[in-house]
């Protein structure tokens, strides 16, 4: 049995009285994947006509086997006599192999019929993740003060979006899902195919947020293509295959954080912004990443700078440097492997209140320094030097100078003389008034 490609103006000519039957299928849409077609007798004579439109796959059905198949537009004569042509195209391989290997259990001892598949591409089929997903987000990377490196934000998020596929095998079909239905709509097939194509979608957020990719979480809806190569080459959506489907088309439409996610978002932005005020989180930043032993003394600076800015407490970047609050292990995904929780970090000592010594920097809160004694209070203003004069020839003296450069003068002051101090009067010896003896 076979079929013979006939004329393509024979449809309208006066051969067409001859004709026994005309088979034909009008109403594959986009949400009709298969249909069944037969004469009232179930019978199909020798002479029918079958025609075959674009996008379609006639199979040619003989009680419980394939007899022949065409993926190849047109009209066809059907003849029990001849052997199969397998006018194929694309599908030729599959067909004989169809021929070969194809028998459906269970069916009528005598039945004949021309199955018509789908073989367009079944477009705007949606799918979403049901609950929020975890996913490791490169878009806000915080630092590992353990190992000086950068490390992923673990988050969950909603993702939408529609994806496209095609019967690629209609043997396979047949034989593993739609059997000998008279009709099988998409929507049979829809709802299960759906969840394998999130449980799919799942598996690639996870390569896409290794340590390869580095996908930030907003910017997945422009990973299309990727995904749909990582998919393809990982066999991701394998339970779809196997039913003689394959995916098309791929397309993430949104993508949308939980509520603990998006406070992570907001948090992680005001720190860093804070952080960009002064002056050195990126340079500090491409350091940690691209310098394994600056690393972590970079991140010792991101931390002194947080700590600067006024952050909120329990922030995602204070937390990255060991800072207190809820946020510390913000971290640490749950959802990896290998990976050890950190330990609560220890809350810092309250800062010493007082004011820095203007010669040790010691905080005080006395009148002297405890550490090195000296005055807390601010030092007086040096008093303005004053102008000295060659008293000679009224050159300007330059200051410690003991004599002017211009005449040689003495530039030391005069030490004016000591005041002569009169001696005093000597005493009048009084006049011996006493009488020489004789």
């Amino acid at each position: 049995m076979g079929l013979i490609k006939a004329a393509a103006a024979a449809i309208g000519s006066t051969m067409g009285d001859q004709w026994q039957d005309l088979i034909r299928c009008d109403n594959l849409d986009n949400d009709t994947l298969m249909v069944k077609q037969t004469t009232s007798s179930g019978q199909i004579s020798k002479g029918s006509r079958i025609i075959v439109a674009p996008g379609q796959v006639a199979v040619i059905y003989d009680s419980g086997s394939i007899v022949d198949a065409t993926a190849e537009e047109g009209t066809y004569t059907f003849d029990q006599s001849t052997s199969p042509s397998f006018f194929g195209g694309q599908f030729g391989d599959v067909f004989k192999e169809m021929w070969q290997r194809f028998t459906y259990n269970g069916t009528p001892a005598k039945e004949q019929a021309v199955f018509y598949f789908n073989v367009k591409e079944i477009v705007d089929n949606k799918f979403g993740t049901a609950q929020p997903v975890p996913f490791q987000d490169w878009g806000h990377a915080i630092p590992n003060q353990m190992l000086g490196t950068l490390m992923p934000m673990a988050v969950r998020i909603k993702c939408y979006g529609k994806y496209t596929f095609k019967i690629n095998d209609p043997a396979v079909f047949m034989r593993e899902f739609a059997g000998t239905e008279s009709v099988v709509k998409k929507e049979t097939l829809l709802s299960q195919m759906t969840s394998e194509v999130s449980a799919a979608f799942q598996n690639i957020l996870n390569e896409l947020g290794n340590s390869e990719h580095k996908v930030p979480a907003m910017e997945l809806r422009n990973y299309s293509d990727e995904i749909k190569q990582i998919m393809d080459e990982r066999t991701f959506d394998e339970p779809i295959r196997n039913r003689g489907i394959k995916l098309v088309g791929f397309l993430v439409e949104s993508v949308t954080p939980d509520d603990d996610s998006l406070a992570k978002f907001e948090e992680y932005e005001h720190n860093a912004n804070s952080m960009m005020q002064q002056g050195r989180v990126l340079d500090v930043m491409e350091t940690a990443a691209g310098n394994a032993n600056g690393a972590a003394n970079g991140f010792v600076g991101l931390g002194v700078m947080n700590m600067a800015s006024g952050g909120m407490t329990g922030g995602v970047m204070q937390n990255a440097f060991g800072q207190p609050g809820q946020g510390a292990q913000q971290g640490f995904d749950p959802y990896a492997k290998n990976q050890t929780a950190p330990a609560t970090p220890v809350a810092p000592a309250p800062a010493a209140e007082g004011t820095p010594c203007p010669k040790c920097g010691t905080v005080s809160t006395g009148k002297f320094c405890y550490n090195c004694g000296a005055s807390m209070e601010a030092p007086a203003a040096p008093a303005a030097p004053v102008e000295r004069k060659c008293p000679n020839c009224g050159a300007t003296l330059l200051d410690g100078a003991k004599f002017c450069v211009e005449c040689g003068t003495s530039a030391e002051p005069e030490t004016p003389a000591a005041p002569a101090t009169e001696a005093p009067a000597p005493a009048e010896t009084p006049a011996d008034t006493t009488e020489p003896t004789a």
